[in-house]
């Protein structure tokens, strides 16, 4: 695990150059097809190193939730230990992390009723009214979701009409415990402005292989648009404004690295708070590496 731009990747191809270990994505925007340069996807070369599953398997007009990917997860780590190796989810997406560590509570089915409500009340008040509905109802889960987010925010609330409780509430009792023995890693660098620098050059890097083009093209289909969780990714939702003509190009670069920081001292909120992590150092890529092996009881004698 680990912050946006912290080097989790480059770690888990070296450890699987040395362990019998496949990797599984564990990362909201890798998931989409299409979607390579902006969410700095592992490069065909990379992949071609270490195959890593859950990537490109949605349109970026289709959503994917956190019990999608627990059911989607827990299958192929049983593939692979099936065939005798070791499951190595790598990526920055916490809530994915949680969700298959924990479990997931049942949450009420859908009402369409109640749906149907509440989006007429959207349309007739915005969907800020309703996010500050949200505030009072459910604190926690209204500063997690965007006011521009109709689709958790109406979930939400939908919850919360339908059974009483709120989505907090009903997301603190845990499901079924993940059936493995699990060692947890955490990779960031020990200085926050290294990773502000690393952050700052990896957006302008991916400026330079091709990100405009590539977020025109998903523009150019038509039927994709900022209410979607793939257009609403770090980057694409700046380069999106920018396509759009709400932004110039500087503006957009410059949004594009904030949200990017954002992100990653979101991820590191996340960390912080977690149990049972071995923290190693970005900017001490060996020494992590030596670190991993140690722990898990596969280091050289």
């Amino acid at each position: 695990m680990g912050p946006t731009a912290s080097g989790k990747t480059a770690l888990a191809i070296r450890l699987r150059q040395h362990l019998p270990v496949e990797l599984i994505s564990v990362d909201s925007a890798l998931i989409y097809r299409g979607m390579d340069v902006g969410t700095a996807k592992p490069t065909p070369e990379e992949r071609a190193q270490a195959p890593h599953r859950l990537l490109d398997i949605r349109d970026p007009s289709e959503a994917y939730s956190a019990a999608e990917f627990r059911r989607d997860a827990l299958a192929e780590m049983a593939e692979i230990t099936a065939a005798g190796r070791i499951p190595v989810l790598v990526g920055g997406t916490m809530l994915y992390f949680k969700a298959l560590l924990e479990g997931l509570s049942p949450l009420p089915p859908a009402d369409p009723d109640v749906r149907q409500r509440i989006e007429q009340q959207a349309s007739e008040q915005g969907w800020d009214v309703l996010h500050r509905q949200l505030c009072e109802i459910d604190p926690v889960a209204g500063s997690r979701i965007h006011p521009n987010d109709p689709q958790r925010l109406s979930r939400a609330l939908e919850v919360f009409f339908i059974s009483g409780k709120t989505l907090t509430e009903l997301t603190k009792t845990a499901g079924d415990a993940l059936p493995y023995e699990v060692y947890q890693f955490a990779i960031a660098p020990a200085n926050r402005e290294l990773l502000h620098l690393r952050i700052a050059e990896r957006y302008h890097t991916m400026l330079a292989s091709g990100f405009e083009a590539e977020t025109r093209a998903l523009f150019a289909r038509g039927d994709l648009h900022t209410d979607l969780p793939s257009i609403r990714c770090v980057g694409y939702r700046q380069m999106w404004s920018y396509l759009s003509g709400e932004t110039d190009f500087d503006e957009m670069v410059y949004r594009g690295i904030c949200a990017t920081r954002q992100l990653a001292k979101r991820q590191m909120t996340w960390l912080r708070g977690w149990e049972g992590v071995h923290w190693l150092d970005s900017e001490q890529p060996e020494d992590a590496f030596r670190q991993v092996l140690q722990v898990v009881g596969a280091a050289p004698a």
